[in-house]
């Protein structure tokens, strides 16, 4: 009896599987776009157990390819001879018009490409991609400023009413 893959959980819904919370503290993020990625089958089965971790990861563009660099996805264990090594290059899959947009804006001085995260969507692993600016340690610090002041607001507006 054939399966609905609609009926599979996570084929309906997309999940986050990994996030990079330090990109957004480092960086200030000036656009996204959502990548597929080239994955072996033992990736896929390690991302889907949330075996991976992205806080060191980077994008570099070469060769008119886009690749994700130093993401570490941990071996499977069921794999055994067919498993992945944990620390390869995995390419990035988007359309050569974004490529080539992503490319000339990673060559400006000042600007890079982060991974944000990692997630599941039907079925699917994708990668979103930011083009993004260094912050400096001042602007971190007025950031986190200005958050604390807008919490001070918020709850003092909650305890007033």
């Amino acid at each position: 009896m054939a399966k609905n893959p609609e009926s599979h959980p996570d084929y309906s819904l997309s999940r986050v599987v990994c996030r990079n919370r330090k990109a957004r503290h480092d960086y200030e993020l000036l656009e996204q776009l959502e990548c597929g990625i080239a994955l072996r089958g033992s990736e896929v089965k390690s991302i889907r157990n949330n075996k991976i971790a992205i806080e060191d990861a980077y994008v570099r563009v070469e060769n008119g390819e886009i690749w994700l660099v130093g993401a570490d996805i941990a071996e499977y264990p069921q794999a055994t001879y067919l498993n992945h090594d944990p620390k390869r290059q995995r390419k990035l899959l988007v359309h050569r018009r974004e490529m080539d947009r992503l490319a000339r804006s990673a060559e400006q001085k000042g600007l890079t490409l982060v991974p944000l995260d990692i997630h599941l969507t039907r079925g699917f692993v994708k990668v979103t991609v930011a083009i993004a600016r260094g912050q400096k340690e001042y602007d971190k610090r007025d950031k986190i400023k200005k958050h604390a002041d807008q919490r001070e607001i918020r709850q003092a507006i909650r305890n007033a009413n």
